[in-house]
């Protein structure tokens, strides 16, 4: 795995646990973590379980105990050790958004491509496909249950940089994370939103908008909350918030909103789907959750019904808890690590693949364009 901050934690967990608890055709190894920093590494091997610590995430590649690379870095970083681990025959699993642009997520797209010809698989992280709401949202959409869809309202609502005294980190600085809420927390929406409808956008008209621009400069090697320094300030060059409007190839419309202003919302997914046929609802904030209306049922009764996703014959649930009892954030990131595993061993595109990924990128990209220009963008 290379880096170890919040998402490597959530990563480490996932290997750590997926093995014991989902029965795998492979056992998952955790051989070695590479950060920058040789103390703080050899410190995050200990403390997430990894059995080596490296500096240079080149050495990874010529280890024979590492078959799978798991990249948990920074956006400007993907594509190049994506492409190396790809050419060196290690499977990739690599966090979203793919890459900071259309063009590196082509490349490595490409460079999956001809990597699978090999045998060697790679996935991107988005992961909010294994809750298993989300899921069974997905199934019940597939199954026609709601007919012909006609509505996508989607909202991730954050609000951890609303203080303007919120020091500068990477995720607010464009060359390292490509874009602000709309790359970081927009691309899952836009991810799930397809995933559940088994359609993709066409066409986007979006705006962008940053309400500080300028924050203190963090602390060296400050994350999400790191201290600010007394050095002055730094530029805020990504989106603090971003909306737009979507048009799916099926006929659907879409509302996207993605911010970290929104005070008081820590991190609030909102999905709704309506459809010919009835509608889907789901909130992050209470997750073992969806709520269906059929619309077929009889007006005197009709109601939406709350779904509690904690069923054995919901997806992923039945390796877990008695029913009712639910499951958290971390999960999620099981399922992804166990549905990798399981699509190596059966020597299969493991899915979301680096192309869906790119998709989400060029919507990413068309929103962008969309809001310089003010006027409707293809994807």
């Amino acid at each position: 795995m290379v880096g170890h901050s919040f998402m490597g934690a959530a990563h480490s967990q996932a290997w750590r646990v997926a093995p014991r608890f989902f029965d795998l055709p492979l056992r998952p190894v955790m051989a070695v973590v590479c950060g920058r920093d040789r103390a703080r590494t050899e410190a995050a091997a200990v403390r997430l379980g990894w059995a080596h610590a490296e500096t240079d995430w080149k050495a990874l590649l010529d280890r024979d105990d590492v078959q799978v690379v798991d990249i948990c870095t920074p956006g400007d970083t993907h594509a190049e050790i994506a492409v190396a681990a790809l050419e060196a025959g290690k499977h990739v699993l690599c966090e979203k958004p793919l890459a900071n642009s259309v063009l590196e997520a082509q490349v490595m797209a490409d460079a999956a491509e001809r990597a699978a010809e090999q045998g060697v698989r790679a996935m991107v992280g988005f992961t909010y496909r294994r809750v298993p709401a989300i899921s069974l949202a997905r199934d019940l959409v597939a199954q026609g249950r709601l007919g012909r869809i006609h509505h996508v309202r989607a909202q991730y609502l954050q609000d951890w940089i609303v203080d303007p005294a919120a020091p500068l980190s990477w995720r607010l600085q464009k060359e390292k994370a490509g874009s602000g809420a709309l790359g970081d927390i927009g691309a899952h929406i836009v991810d799930a939103a397809q995933f559940i409808l088994g359609d993709t956008i066409h066409e986007v008209s979006g705006t962008l908008q940053t309400f500080v621009t300028e924050r203190p400069l963090a602390a060296e090697h400050a994350g999400l909350s790191g201290t600010a320094s007394s050095a002055g300030t730094g530029p805020v060059t990504v989106d603090d918030a971003a909306l737009f409007l979507a048009r799916f190839t099926g006929g659907a419309l879409g509302t996207f909103e993605a911010t970290r202003f929104a005070n008081g919302r820590k991190n609030a997914i909102r999905i709704e789907i309506n459809g010919s046929a009835g509608s889907l609802a789901f909130d992050f904030e209470d997750m073992n959750v969806l709520h269906f209306f059929d619309g077929t049922e009889d007006a005197g009764v009709a109601g939406f019904r709350r779904i509690v996703v904690t069923e054995p014959q919901h997806p992923y649930v039945d390796a877990w808890w008695p029913a009712g009892h639910g499951l958290g954030y971390e999960h999620a990131f099981t399922h992804q690590a166990v549905d990798l595993v399981r699509a190596i061993a059966a020597d299969t595109d493991p899915t979301p693949t680096f192309a869906d990924g790119l998709q989400v990128q060029r919507v990413l990209a068309a929103v962008e364009d969309s809001s310089a220009s003010r006027t409707w963008h293809a994807v």
